[in-house]
C-alpha cells in the first residue's frame, strides 16, 4: 500500500511539473509605441514583440484601414525575426499609424493568437501602450479672426502684354511675307492661289492601264504557275480601261456582252480582235483552269498592251492654235 501511494505521489508531481513547464514555455508578448508623444496628424509606430518556441505558431492582430478611436492604420509591415537562440525565436511586428484626435489614446494590451499542438489560445501582453497626442494652441486673445479678403484688382499695365504683341506682330509679318512670296511664285508659273486647292484632274484611262500592265508584268505570276491570277489581272485591266475610255460598263459584263458593245465603237480592227482574244483566253484560264504556255502568255500581254496603245485618245493641240504655234510655244 505504501508503494502504491508513493507511485501515485510521483506521477502527480510529474504531471504538475509538466503543466508548469508548459505554462512557462508559452510565448511572451510585449508592446510599445515609438514615439509615444506626437502632434495631431503625425505618424507613429506600434510595435509588438513575441518570444516563442520554433514549433509554436502565432498570428499577429490586423487593424482596419478606416479610422477608429482617432487612430488610422497607414501600413502593416512584414514580420521580422530579431534573434534566435536555440529553439527560441524573437519576432517583431510593426504597424505605421496616424492619430487624428487630441488627448491620451490607449492602444490597449496587445493580443496575439497562439497555437501549439492541440492548444489554441489568445495571449495578451501585460503592458498597455499609451499615446499622447497634442495639438496646436491658438491664443485667441492676441490673434483676431478676420473674414476672407476679396480679390485684389490690379491696374492694367501695357508692359504686361507688350511682349505678346511684339511676337504676334513679328509672326504676322513673317506669314504675310511667305504668302506674298508664294503668290509671286505661282504668278510666274501662270497659276493662282485657287489652283492650290483645286483637286488634280483624274489620270487618263490609258495611263492608268499602261502602268497597271507594267506592274502586272513585273509580278511574274505565270512564271510561278499562277496563270489564273495573271489572266484575271489582264482581264480586269482591260475592263477598267474600257469603262474609263469608252464609258462601257465592262466590269459587270460577260465577254460576249463586251464583244457586242465594242462593235459600235470605232477602233482598229486588229485592236478589237486582240481585245477579244485576251478576254477569251482569260475566261479559259479562270474558269476552265487552262495553263497556257510561255509564248501564249507573253502574246496575251503584248495584245493587251497594243490594244491600249492603239485606242488611247490622240494628242490634242490647244484650241485656236495650229500645231506649229504649239511647237513654237513649247520651244
Amino acid at each position: 500500500m505504501r508503494f502504491l501511494r508513493y507511485i501515485t505521489i510521483c506521477v502527480s508531481a510529474l504531471l504538475i511539473s509538466a503543466v508548469a513547464i508548459g505554462a512557462n514555455d508559452a510565448p511572451t508578448i510585449t508592446s510599445r509605441i515609438e514615439p509615444d508623444s506626437i502632434m495631431i496628424g503625425d505618424r507613429f509606430t506600434y510595435i509588438i514583440d513575441v518570444e516563442k518556441d520554433m514549433v509554436q505558431e502565432v498570428a499577429f492582430p490586423e487593424f482596419e484601414a478606416d479610422p477608429k478611436g482617432g487612430v488610422e492604420l497607414v501600413e502593416s509591415h512584414p514580420i521580422d525575426t530579431i534573434s534566435r537562440e536555440g529553439r527560441r525565436l524573437h519576432l517583431r511586428k510593426r504597424y505605421t499609424m496616424a492619430a487624428f484626435e487630441e488627448g491620451r489614446i490607449s492602444m490597449g494590451a496587445a493580443k496575439v493568437l497562439y497555437a501549439d499542438k492541440n492548444i489554441i489560445d489568445t495571449l495578451t501582453s501585460n503592458d498597455e501602450a499609451i499615446l499622447n497626442v497634442a495639438t496646436f494652441q491658438i491664443d485667441s486673445t492676441s490673434h483676431a479672426i478676420f473674414d476672407i479678403k476679396p480679390q485684389m484688382k490690379m491696374k492694367f499695365k501695357f508692359r504686361e502684354i507688350s511682349d505678346y504683341l511684339l511676337w504676334s506682330l513679328l509672326a504676322a509679318v513673317i506669314l504675310a511675307g511667305a504668302v506674298y512670296g508664294l503668290v509671286r511664285w505661282l504668278h510666274s508659273r501662270g497659276k493662282s492661289i485657287k489652283s492650290l486647292f483645286t483637286p488634280a484632274p483624274p489620270e487618263p484611262a490609258h495611263i492608268v492601264a499602261i502602268r497597271a500592265l507594267e506592274e502586272l508584268h513585273n509580278r511574274k505570276l505565270w512564271q510561278n504557275n499562277l496563270h489564273k491570277e495573271y489572266y484575271s489581272g489582264l482581264s480586269d485591266i482591260l475592263r477598267t480601261y474600257l469603262a474609263g475610255r469608252y464609258d462601257v460598263g465592262a466590269m459587270e459584263m460577260t465577254t460576249d456582252e463586251i464583244a457586242e458593245a465594242v462593235r459600235d465603237i470605232e477602233m482598229p480592227t486588229k485592236a478589237s480582235v486582240d481585245l477579244m482574244c485576251v478576254l477569251r483566253d482569260a475566261d479559259l484560264a479562270k474558269f476552265a483552269k487552262e495553263e497556257p504556255d510561255a509564248e501564249q502568255n507573253e502574246s496575251a500581254y503584248s495584245k493587251a498592251y497594243y490594244f491600249v496603245e492603239e485606242t488611247k485618245p490622240a494628242e490634242q493641240t490647244l484650241e485656236g492654235e495650229d500645231e506649229q504655234a504649239v511647237i513654237d510655244k513649247i520651244n
